[in-house]
């Protein structure tokens, strides 16, 4: 009879729940920026900026954190580690976000690196989404911009906007938050303009 090896457990995922307070219209704006690899494309923090943000999230895969200089005067940002990141004491693995208004939740993100394979949505951050009650899950990784829904959980790529990876496009996301809805939008760090598949 076969014996089985007992799986050995991962590192400990490093994780936080944060509350972001819409303000009284309700409505914000949050750029979407991942995969710098230390060196982002040289119109990248301009374009970031052009969007006027209210926050900007970064997907992992980080590389320098000097890279991260250029985005930290224009908004308040939330980072996550990638797999290329080194882990320490004040590196986040994961990070769901609750945006609230007059106290209840309007949208709740979770922010991780590695979370969508192919389509879907990995049963990894599937299980870390549900735990939280997340209705939306922002990653990075691929370099490849996504928008979909898996099985009602809304999924976001922004692409990378670090060294081009294959022929993939250099893009970041823009997700805008209101009352009646959420818009979502890659932008081209090449045209400066939206960006289609």
């Amino acid at each position: 009879m076969a014996t089985r090896r007992k799986a050995r457990p991962g590192p400990l995922l490093r994780h936080r729940s944060e509350v972001i307070t819409l303000p009284e219209s309700g409505e914000m704006r949050v750029v979407l920026i991942s995969d710098t690899h230390s060196k982002c494309h040289e119109d990248a923090a301009k374009l970031v900026e052009k969007q006027e943000p209210d926050l900007i999230l970064h997907g992992g895969d980080i590389g320098n954190n000097e890279v991260l200089e250029a985005f930290s005067g224009i908004a308040p940002m939330h980072v996550v580690r990638g797999n290329i990141d080194a882990r320490g004491p004040e590196m986040l693995d994961s990070i769901d976000l609750s945006f609230e208004r007059e106290g209840r939740s309007v949208l709740h993100i979770l922010l991780m690196h590695i979370a969508i394979y192919g389509p879907k949505l990995k049963a990894d951050a599937r299980r870390l989404a549900k735990d939280h009650d997340c209705s939306m899950v922002i990653c990075g990784h691929s370099h490849v911009p996504f928008i979909g829904v898996d099985r009602g959980i809304s999924m976001i790529n922004p692409g990378s906007i670090g060294p081009r990876r294959f022929n993939l496009p250099i893009t970041f996301g823009v997700l805008d938050i209101n009352p009646k809805r959420l818009d979502a939008r890659h932008i081209s760090c090449e045209t400066g303009d939206v960006w289609l598949p």
